[in-house]
């Protein structure tokens, strides 16, 4: 199982809008060229997006279905990558003073992933996690929303 965490000098709303917003998705999720709706509304458990993932020569076809939902605090995905498996995503937002602490787990569940998982494979996800919370940060915190009443901005931790 991999974990990481990033501290986000926003509110916790500012970085739930970000993740709530399907748009955004491709935006922050490391190695997505493009999102688009699969079906339903977008955070609501059920609602799916599809997803591109281009490596080199080749084009890679994903599907991330919301499997729990409470916002603004947690958000659980379940990636599904074709003959690599599925994943179990999960985000947890949480209020640190002004800013959001933002801790993700994810593990394998099913497919090669699953038969595959050991503790080099977790490596790769702390990698990519790193990556992808310096991107949600920087999306977060480059959009502005929730600066309202804040003493300035600070760099990042």
């Amino acid at each position: 199982m991999a974990v990481h965490h990033q501290l986000i000098r926003r509110p916790p709303d500012a970085v739930w809008s970000v993740l709530g917003d399907r748009d955004r998705y491709s935006d922050w999720v490391v190695g997505t060229a493009d999102s688009r709706p699969a079906h339903g509304d977008w955070p609501e458990v059920g609602s799916a997006l599809q997803y591109s993932v281009r490596i080199g020569p080749w084009t890679l076809h994903g599907r991330t279905v919301v499997r729990r939902c409470e916002q603004p605090h947690m958000l659980e995905l379940e990636a599904e990558s074709g003959k690599l498996g599925t994943a179990r995503i999960a985000i947890d937002v949480r209020p640190w003073g002004e800013d959001t602490l933002v801790i993700v787990d994810e593990h394998p569940l099913t497919g090669t992933g699953g038969t595959l998982h050991n503790g080099l494979f977790d490596a790769f996800l702390v990698v990519r996690h790193r990556r992808m919370l310096d991107r949600l940060a920087d999306v977060v915190e480059s959009s502005g929303a929730g600066d309202a009443g804040r003493s300035g901005d600070r760099s990042r931790a």
